[in-house]
């Protein structure tokens, strides 16, 4: 492989995780507007897409595969390429959460038990920490990574703080169970998005410092 295609493939792998990531977000925005308007239709397309990010992930797989191979990466280059990996496994799981919560949508019964709000807000924190992430990976942002993780202590709050609410709307009213453990089950998916994107920041430190740190 020329120095030449080396670098191409480089910017290839770079590309297809930026992308990847898009997708990602986009998946998390409409999985939520799914379920905040019970939408089944945008909750199919959500399932339905994520084939799109897997194979996203396979790309990135073969990327970095050929790159170590054909090539050998300097420590520099070794820290992006391993990274790159590691970020898309991170954007896969997040994908794999999102159409959690889409098929969450689909089983729903009758109305929400509450108004959502604080759900969406949690969604909308995540969704935020993850297009940060990507534009702090794109730009070997330190910084910006780590002021980003930062944001999961707010997902964290608004858990504890609405679990305990859905745990005392079940105790009161028996009814409300099925679908109010529909919800803790969707802060739970969320919580995690947040994790994962703490991963991304650290995994973008890691690019552009070399240094490993937990922000999470």
């Amino acid at each position: 492989m020329t120095r030449t295609k080396y670098q191409e493939m480089l910017g290839i792998l770079k590309s297809n995780v930026t992308e990847m990531g898009k997708l990602s977000r986009v998946s998390l925005g409409n999985s939520m507007k799914a379920l905040k308007e019970l939408d089944l239709d945008l909750a199919r397309t959500v399932i339905q897409g994520d084939k799109v990010i897997d194979e996203y992930e396979l790309k990135i797989e073969k990327c970095v595969s050929q790159l170590i191979a054909l090539q050998n990466p300097t420590a520099g280059d070794m820290r992006f390429v391993t990274s790159c990996l590691k970020i898309a496994i991170d954007l896969e799981r997040m994908s794999d959460l999102a159409v959690n919560i889409a098929e969450i949508t689909e089983k729903i019964e009758g109305e929400h038990i509450k108004p959502l709000v604080d759900i969406p807000r949690m969604a909308e924190i995540a969704e935020n920490m993850l297009e940060q992430a990507m534009i702090a990976f794109e730009n070997n942002y330190i910084d910006l990574a780590e002021s980003t993780a930062k944001r999961d202590d707010e997902i964290d709050r608004i858990f504890y703080a609405t679990e305990k609410e859905l745990i005392g709307m079940m105790i009161e009213d028996k009814e409300i169970i099925t679908n109010a453990s529909h919800l803790l089950f969707t802060l739970r998916y969320l919580e995690r998005i947040g994790d994962h994107a703490c991963n991304i920041c650290e995994s973008v430190v890691y690019i552009a410092s070399g240094k490993r740190i937990n922000l999470n």
